[in-house]
Order: structure tokens, then sequence, then C-alpha cells
């Protein structure tokens, strides 16, 4: 057994702090649910606390691994079904532990931020209960060392998604969001599960270490193992919003921001990259399945950014560079990038929540989302604007900042895997986020002043400046985090200065153009959309999917479900109904000869015998 170093005054061993990270946010909802349901202020600070009991653990299990790196894994009796055990089984290596520091770290700061953001508003109990459930479940599904766990958190990640979606439940739009988002996700799941199925069919176990043992020992065909892997990415696929089942993020904008933030950035669509991750040496026994993975996300992440472009909606920008950014981990992991797409996973979580708050913080000066609605926010908002510079450079992969370091490495692999049009859309999308990304800055913050606004409040802003602060400095750990997260089977590319050289041209070059037309506005912005209408109308629209899906699947769903209701009305309950209504017929009918009449009975006997008679 493994110890740590004195937390909270005493020694605990890792397995002890494994299980607490976990339970603190879920004890926190216990007694949320509970006890505190009717006092929000006693409720934010059980939730605070136990997230922040969370942080803790984890910062100190990473500062071990830093110092003395370790790979454990645990199992303890769990499911016995017949000869079938299935054991709980966790694992503490770095790629969990840097993501229960990420999950535990952007979850505090959210539910620090939602004190101001959240004032005043009904259900703050139910509000943080959620959250803390959320927090719960994205760090069982990160400590989950074996299938059943995973797939057991991946639905509760699905189930709190949908509930914080619909926070709101009062609005029709938000109650319609959370349940596309959970339906949408669900299309996902099902390919998840049956790829477990087959797994198990296939190998007799579900552990992730012993499956792996199995298919590097030949005891899988190639074919079965290309199949798995496409299964399980179909969830993945899903929760992280990949072309053609993102259309649930951008709704999920109907929830409260810093909900965004969490589900953005730390929790749900960051399970779909994990999982791939995770379960890495299923994808590299299957090339086939790895392309598809690669060109799945350099299409989703071009196509997203594109889409981010014409959007109007502070919110929306930020979900649709969200939706490009998790292409971009997964044309990372399908180019053999393990380590790139992780890296990029940790400091797109502090720079995306940092963002989605600067969003929040706009928002709640302005009481508008539309960013048409803002302007010279950079004189009234300081703290606000500079923290979404920070943030949009680190998006954009601008040195020094984050985003810069892991962008790069995720190029350097598309590179060097010397597949061209993957490294192609990877290159225009990088031109494109930084584009978009300060479209939405020079429009919000620059320019005349068209409101009267105010500074977010200290509880809202320090946050913010935490999170800038490390989507500044977060990148500069690449080489520990190199040495540290990496497996087999993976793409080592060696460093290519040209390949840095274009990365930082194609994202100054976005960014000058943004200020060519929104805040010198020497190219009219206007005059571009008219000149360019049909792509305007196309994009606005976002390819008009929404609208292809709700004709298409939603119609035929539609139809299916009034078959399926007739069928259930006319055959099967008319069936079942029609032998009682049948019975009920028969005892009147039968009633109608027990009259009590004596001579009623003997004329029946008579007549029965003639019957008989003439019959034999």
């Amino acid at each position: 057994m493994l110890d740590s170093s004195l937390v909270f005054g005493y020694t605990n061993s890792v397995i002890e702090q494994l299980l607490v990270i976990p339970l603190a946010p879920f004890l926190a909802f216990a007694v949320i649910s509970l006890l505190t349901l009717r006092y929000n202020r006693l409720s934010t600070f059980i939730s605070i606390f136990g997230i922040a009991i969370s942080l803790i653990l984890s910062l100190n299990l990473a500062i071990n691994l830093i110092i003395s790196p370790y790979h454990e894994e645990y199992f303890m009796p769990w499911i016995k079904i017949g000869a079938v055990q299935i054991p709980l089984e966790i694992i503490a290596d770095p790629l969990s532990v840097m993501m229960l520091v990420v999950v535990s770290l952007v979850s505090l700061a959210i539910q620090v931020y939602s004190i101001g953001y959240m004032h005043g508003e009904t259900g703050l109990a139910r509000y943080y209960g959620f959250i803390s459930l959320f927090s719960f479940s994205m760090l069982t599904l990160v400590l989950s060392n074996n299938f059943v766990q995973m797939y057991i958190a991946w639905e509760l990640v699905g189930l709190c998604s949908y509930l914080l979606i619909g926070f709101w439940y009062h609005k029709p739009s938000a109650a319609a969001a959370g349940k596309k988002a959970f339906l949408t996700t669900r299309l996902g799941d099902v390919g998840f599960l049956i790829g477990i199925l087959l797994i198990f069919k296939l190998t007799g176990t579900l552990s992730f270490s012993e499956v792996a043992k199995i298919m590097e020992g030949g005891g899988v065909s190639n074919s079965a193992i290309t199949l798995i892997a496409i299964l399980v990415f179909c969830g993945a696929l899903g929760k992280s919003a990949q072309f053609p089942l993102h259309v649930w993020l951008p709704d999920a904008m109907e929830g409260p921001t810093p909900i965004s933030a969490l589900i953005h950035a730390a929790t749900m669509v960051a399970a779909g990259v994990y999982l791939v991750a995770r379960v890495f040496f299923v994808f590299a026994a299957a090339p086939s399945a790895m392309v598809v993975v690669a060109y799945i996300g350099g299409f989703t992440a071009i196509f997203a950014a594109t889409i981010a472009l014409a959007q109007n909606d502070i919110k929306k920008i930020v979900a649709y560079s969200t939706i490009s950014q998790l292409g971009f981990m997964m044309l990372a992991l399908g180019s053999g990038g393990y380590t790139p797409a992780c890296f990029h996973l940790m400091t797109h979580a502090f720079f995306k929540a940092l963002l989605f708050l600067c969003a929040g913080s706009v928002i709640h000066s302005l009481h508008s989302n539309n960013i048409w609605d803002g302007g010279g926010l950079l004189r009234k908002m300081p703290i606000t604007a500079i923290c979404f510079i920070m943030g949009g450079l680190s998006l954009s992969g601008v040195p020094p900042f984050a985003g810069f370091f892991s962008k790069d490495e995720i190029l350097l692999t598309v590179f060097a895997s010397g597949n061209t049009i993957l490294f192609a859309l990877a290159s225009i999308t990088v031109f494109l986020t930084a584009l978009y990304t300060f479209r939405l800055f020079f429009v919000v913050f620059t320019g005349p002043e068209k409101k009267v606004v105010h500074e977010s409040p200290l509880v809202m802003t320090l946050p913010m400046i935490i999170l800038a602060i490390l989507s500044l400095i977060s990148g500069w750990c690449g080489p520990q985090f190199s040495h540290l997260i990496h497996t087999e089977g993976a793409l080592h590319p060696e460093g290519e200065p040209l390949v840095m050289y274009l990365a930082i041209f194609l994202a100054l070059s976005g960014i000058f153009s943004a200020w060519v037309v929104y805040c010198k506005k020497e190219v009219s912005s206007e005059k571009l959309c008219q000149q360019f209408a049909p792509v305007n109308s196309l994009l606005t629209n976002k390819y008009w999917i929404d609208e292809l899906y709700g004709s298409t699947v939603v119609r035929l769903v539609g139809l299916v479900s009034l078959v399926s209701k007739w069928i259930d009305i006319y055959l099967v309950d008319g069936l079942v109904n029609g032998l009682g209504r049948l019975t009920t017929l028969l005892g009147r009918i039968i009633r109608l000869i027990q009259t009590g009449y004596v001579q009623n009975y003997i004329l029946l006997m008579i007549a029965g015998i003639i019957i008989l008679l003439l019959m034999f």
C-alpha cells in the first residue's frame, strides 16, 4: 500500500483518499437533499465544503505523483451473479489524478462564482445539490477501472446534465433543452453499452487491465476489436458532442451560465475524450477505428468553428468553440496523439471555464446574451475584459498562454501522422478559432458604450482571476506532463519549428482579421454578410442540421410512436380487454338460463336429450 504525505494532520493511504474524493461531494448532495433543502445559504456552504475537500486531497495526490510517479489499482468485492464477479475497481495513475484535480478545481471555482451569479434565484439549494451530484458522478467516472463502473457513472453524468440544463424547468425552452441533451446522448450510449456487452462476451471480463492483456495476447480478432472501438466511440460521440450528435450542446445553454461552464469544461463533454483516452489500448489495436476517430474529430473541429463565426449569442459562440476544441482532441487521439489530447483536455478545461464565466459576467451586467447589445465594456468591466483576453489568447493558441503549448502539440502530431487533409483542417480551424474568439471580444468590449454596466462582484471575479492565471501557466508544465502521461501505441513526433511558426501565424492572422473588421471597422461586417448572404445564412442557421433532424428523425420517431401507440391500444389492450368483455358477455348469456324455474330446467334437459339422440 502506497502512503501519501500528511493530510489534515494525519497520514492517509492513497486508497482512503481516492474513496473520500468522490464521496465528499456525494455526502454533500445527500445532506442537502435530506436535511437542508430549505436553507439556501447552508446548502451552498455544504456543497462548496464538499468539493473543497475533494480538491485538497486531489492536489495532495498530484504532488506526491510528481515527486514519485506511481500507478496503483485497487479492487474489492462488489457484484456477484452466479459465476460472474465484477469487483469495485479504482485506478490511481497520472491520467486519473490529473482529471481529479481538473474536475474538483473547476467545480470549486464555478460553485464560488455561482454565489454571485445565482444570487436571488429560487431553488438555490436544489442547484447546489445537483452540482454536488454532478461532481461526484464525474469523479467516480475518472476513478473507474472497469466498464461497469464507468458506464454507471457515465449515465449519472448524463442524468445530472439533464437536471441542471433544465434547472429553470418552468421555461419550456430549458425543459426541452434538457430532454434533447438526455435523449441525444442516449443514442451514443446505446452503442457504448453494446460495445461493453461485446467485450464481456469475447473476453469474459470488464476490467480495463484484463481486457488490455487479452487483446494484446491475440485473444480477440482484429475485426472484433475494430467493431468494439467503433461502438465505444459512439458513446464518446454523444457525450463530447461530436458530429452528428453535436446538436444538444448549443441548446444546453438554456441552463444557468455556471452550469454551462461546468458541462463544457470539466464534466460531461470531457467524459467522452477521457473515455477514448482511458481505453486507448482498444483504439491503438484498431487502426481503422483510429482513422474514423481522427476524421470525425477533424471535421467536427472545422464544422463547429465555422458555425461559431456567425452566431450572435455569446454563450452559443463559446459552446460551438467547445465542440470545435473537443473535435481537436478527438483528432489528436485518432492521429495517435494520446499525450497532446490529454494535455489539451486539461488546458481547455481552464480557459473554457474562464471564457464561460466571463460570458456570465457580461450577461450578468448587460442582462442580454446578444453580443451586439454590448460595446465599450473594456472601460467599465476591466477585470472581466482582461480575463477574457487571457482566455481568448489561450483558446487561440498564442504564446505564452496554455492553449499554445497543447494545441501546438496536436498540430505537430497530425503533421507527423502524414495526413495532409487532416493537417489542413486543423490549420484552418486554428485561424477560425482566433477569428470568432476576437470577433466576440471586439464587439462586446470595444467601441461605444450602449448600456450602463458595472463590474461583477469579487465573488465572481476571483474565480475568473484564478482560472486566468491557470490559463497562462498550465501550459508550462508540458515537459513534466509528457513525462507522466503517456501510453503504448501512441505517436511521439519530434519537434518541427515550422509547425509551431505556422500555428502562431494563423492565430495572429485570425486576431488581426477580427481587429480589422470588428474593431477598426475598415471592412464593414454588414457588407460582408450581404456579399456572402448564402454562406452567412448557412452558418447562421447551423447548416440547418436541427431542421433536418426535425423533419426526418423526429418525424420518423413520431410516426413510429403513433404506430406503437395504435398497436398498444388496439391490438395489445384490445386483445386483453376483448377477452374480458367476451367473458362478461358469456356470463350474461348464461345468467339468462339460470331462471330459478324447475319447468325451464326440465325443458332444457329434454331438449338436450333430443339433440343427443339425433346426433347418435
